[in-house]
């Protein structure tokens, strides 16, 4: 069920015994769960009142449970065998990692990449059922996913609107028009609830529930761990991991996730949108990285690196792990209301709102202007092979290769800095360029976060613009052919020219925002993506100039 465990040493130890004693003197597990909206300031007070719904989750969904299986049944009477579902944010990630962990098939549309978007449209569309989930109905991949698959639905002789099931906030735009479409079953989720808390509402349930998920178990794992979270004791695990997340002294504001047989597919990925997008603001926060067990960054050492380490029961049973880190353990469900927890508290010894995403708006903002003028992008600083390289010239300098430009972003990496990989990319077709993560990390010495646009946008793209100013950052887009392109159905641009536009708007407010951002375009894909490993393999292997002579990365 939803047993927890922790362990902290170091760092984290030393954290969880300065901050948990007042945090149970001044009640603030069980202040949470009361849905006390002081708790993080006179500015945060507002937006607080209107997003503490989560807590209750466990107990507040089950008249969802038997709404969903019986949809589930109807569904699989009208032969829909596969469940889509078009979500951005926490809409996506949590159904996500909740179907793997099942094991149960789910298409997560996440993504505004033509070839990706023609992927999902061309699967199973005869046996299809699409979830929209958006609170409002304004976000504009989700839109544009809806449009796409109407008109999919319609190609192939489907009355569409009998394969749509949209989730969205009560008296939402999007809850009118779908009503009024007809479309074949509307969810209201707890408006009460912020998008990446919304793991346990309808938004999280719906999807993993159509496509075969023991949505009840999940809430069971749940409510059980509520009865230890809202307890004002030192042992509450809520608290001991909130202490670490934001209570080190000096801050240690890179947290980084590593999975070691947790049992749970994707944790770490959902993890990260929780606390990146609900940290990063007024220049501070911490910056979640998921890593792998081998990765540089778990044994680095570095003085502002904290490891947490999802693992098994045994492992947290078995003694307090070494260096700075923490171990946590738990079922699935518990640990999703665990982390949403620690958060919020973390949340309140950072100084910070955790449930705003003032960036994450910014950049939304930017993408329509884009999207609106659509402005030629000019000519590239140079072209080197299948890459054009793109960056200020005071960035570039006199580089005339990928691997000068990328020796050239490295070297103004701060000491304390990172590195944030965001490819506007297919991640099924082209995932192993993932892989250079760890190279680069172990190049540069310092964490490096990977990122698929405009997933990302939702999760670190509000930290990369909100937190500290200590990253530089590297985009990679790619050129879509028009016979390669996917038109969305009444609007006035297609998948390639709105991936383009959201490249190109959070490139604009990260520079708006002084951050160093090196853009790579890729001219051809395949070619431009196994010259990019190359170059960065090259720097591994030490063929290249080390880039981080002489700035102190090290």
């Amino acid at each position: 069920m939803s047993s927890l465990g922790f362990q902290a040493s170091g760092a984290a130890a030393d954290a969880v015994q300065a901050h948990v004693p007042t945090l149970v003197q001044e009640q603030i597990a069980s202040k949470i769960t009361a849905k006390d909206a002081t708790l993080w300031g006179p500015d945060a007070e507002s937006e607080a009142s209107k997003r503490l719904g989560w807590v209750s989750l466990g107990e507040t969904s089950r008249p969802l449970v038997p709404e969903i299986l019986a949809l589930r049944e109807e569904l699989a009477a009208d032969g829909v065998t596969h469940i889509v579902l078009a979500g951005m944010g926490g809409s996506s990630l949590a159904p996500e990692v909740i179907t793997r962990t099942a094991g149960v098939d789910l298409t997560v549309l996440d993504a505004t990449d033509p070839q990706q978007v023609a992927t999902a449209l061309g699967d199973r569309i005869t046996e299809t059922a699409l979830v929209v989930s958006s609170k409002s109905g304004s976000t504009v991949e989700t839109d544009s996913q809806r449009r796409a698959f109407v008109q999919a639905f319609t190609d192939a002789g489907i009355d569409a609107a009998s394969r749509i099931v949209v989730v969205t906030d009560p008296g939402s735009p999007m809850d009118e028009a779908s009503r009024a479409a007809g479309y074949r079953h509307v969810f209201n989720a707890d408006p009460a609830v912020g998008g990446r808390y919304s793991a346990l509402t309808a938004f999280g349930l719906v999807p993993s529930g159509l496509a075969g998920v023991d949505i009840e178990g999940l809430l069971d794992e749940a409510e059980e761990a509520g009865e230890h979270l809202r307890e004002d004791t030192d042992d509450n695990i809520g608290l001991q991991l909130g202490a670490a997340l934001g209570g080190t002294s000096p801050l240690r504001d890179k947290i980084v996730l590593v999975d070691e047989g947790s049992g749970i597919t994707g944790f770490a990925d959902w993890a990260e949108q929780l606390i990146a997008e609900s940290t990063g603001k007024l220049g501070r926060g911490v910056l979640p990285v998921v890593a792998g067990p081998d990765s540089p960054e778990v044994t680095s050492g570095a003085d502002d690196v904290l490891v947490v380490r999802l693992v098994s029961d045994d492992e947290t049973a078995s003694g307090t792990p070494a260096g700075d880190q923490v171990a946590v353990s738990g079922s699935l469900g518990a640990l999703m209301l665990t982390f949403e927890y620690a958060t919020a508290v973390a949340g309140r010894l950072l100084g910070i709102n955790p449930f705003d995403q003032p960036d994450v708006e910014s950049a939304k903002v930017a993408a329509r202007g884009m999207l609106d003028s659509r402005p030629d992008a000019g000519d590239p600083a140079y072209t080197d092979g299948a890459i054009e390289v793109r960056g200020d010239a005071a960035l570039l300098g006199d580089a005339t290769t990928v691997a000068d430009a990328l020796g050239a972003l490295l070297t103004a990496l701060p000491a304390h800095g990172y590195l944030a990989v965001m490819a506007y990319l297919d991640r099924l077709a082209y995932g192993d360029l993932a892989d250079v993560r760890d190279t680069l990390a172990a190049v540069t010495g310092r964490p490096v976060t990977f990122g698929w646009g405009p997933r990302f946008l939702h999760s670190t793209g509000q930290y990369h613009k909100g937190g500290p100013a200590q990253g530089v950052y590297l985009q990679i887009t790619a050129t879509t052919e028009p016979a390669d392109d996917v038109a969305i159905p009444d609007r006035p641009y297609t998948f390639g020219q709105l991936i383009t536009a959201q490249a190109a708007g959070d490139a604009q407010v990260l520079g708006e925002h002084d951050r160093p951002v090196l853009r790579l375009n890729l001219t051809d894909r395949a070619a431009g993506v196994a010259q990019l490993r190359q170059v960065v393999d090259g720097l591994g292997s030490g063929t290249a100039t080390d880039p981080s002579e002489g700035h102190g990365a090290r």
